[in-house]
């Protein structure tokens, strides 16, 4: 997809803490990781409900695709210009392939999390994350989703503020 390993700048780093910075998905981590930690929660107790019998391994494997397909998707020409019309995004290019691992690294890693710790300590970690991002970035997993099927005016004009 024409991606650059350490993105736009070709410089590399381990953290971008700044959502506005040219640095935001190009290094290894960034504040929209902790979306993609919620993924793998998510998508570990989607499959329990709907594929409980299949193997651990197997959703697992499910997951891993699911989110690699989603970094395509992500990171395709289409998405970026739709990230950057009606999202906070506006000098989103896309994500290095550093970035792109690591979110699918990150992905499992939340999967792997969910299998293990009791489902209260899941949910109220998701839930806080959430709510750690808005009041952070102004965005965040859920906000990202309303933004992109339906948007929002305030919500945009809100999430420009910083």
């Amino acid at each position: 997809m024409g991606r650059r390993l350490w993105g736009i700048s070709g410089e590399p780093g381990f953290w971008s803490g700044d959502i506005w910075s040219p640095h935001n998905s190009q290094y290894v981590f960034d504040p929209y990781s902790l979306s993609h930690l919620i993924h793998g929660m998510l998508m570990y107790g989607i499959l329990w409900l709907v594929a409980s019998k299949l193997p651990v391994r197997s959703r697992a494997l499910i997951t891993l695709v699911l989110e690699a397909l989603w970094e395509m998707v992500e990171n395709s020409g289409p998405m970026i210009h739709r990230y950057r019309e009606i999202t906070i995004s506006l000098n989103y290019y896309g994500d290095s392939v550093v970035n792109s691992m690591s979110d699918i690294v990150t992905c499992m890693a939340g999967f792997f999390l969910a299998r293990v710790a009791p489902v209260r300590f899941t949910v109220a970690l998701a839930i806080f994350l959430e709510i750690g991002m808005l009041l952070w970035i102004r965005d965040g997993l859920i906000l990202n989703i309303i933004m992109l099927i339906h948007p929002i005016p305030a919500i945009r004009a809100w999430q420009l503020v910083h």
